[in-house]
């Protein structure tokens, strides 16, 4: 408790990276420009001819235009009250594809 290790008021304080409870229109429009990007590679490998599972699987999923915004910006999560949370809360969010949601949501 008492000497060079003590807790400061600083160290008391909480989180020093708050995250934001909503997304800017900045981080939106780079979410967007992610997406373009994913569907154009997949579109680019799919134009070579290369045939594989995980290409049939990235086909099947929806691209950004076809996405509501509800999909692009939140995501399913059974624990959050209107089990829907922003996609910047979810864990590496930018290298998942979370395209994908379960039926109903």
């Amino acid at each position: 408790m008492f000497g060079a290790f003590r807790p400061t008021q600083t160290n008391l304080v909480g989180l020093l990276w708050k995250t934001p409870w909503k997304l800017s229109r900045t981080r939106k429009a780079n979410v967007r420009a992610r997406l373009k990007q994913v569907d154009s590679v997949i579109e680019a490998v799919r134009a070579s001819g290369v045939q594989c599972k995980a290409l049939d699987q990235a086909l099947e999923l929806p691209k950004e235009h076809e996405m509501p915004p509800r999909d692009k910006y939140t995501v399913f999560s059974r624990h959050t009250k209107g089990y829907r949370k922003g996609i910047h809360k979810v864990p590496k969010w930018t290298r998942l594809t979370l395209r994908t949601n379960p039926k109903g949501f």
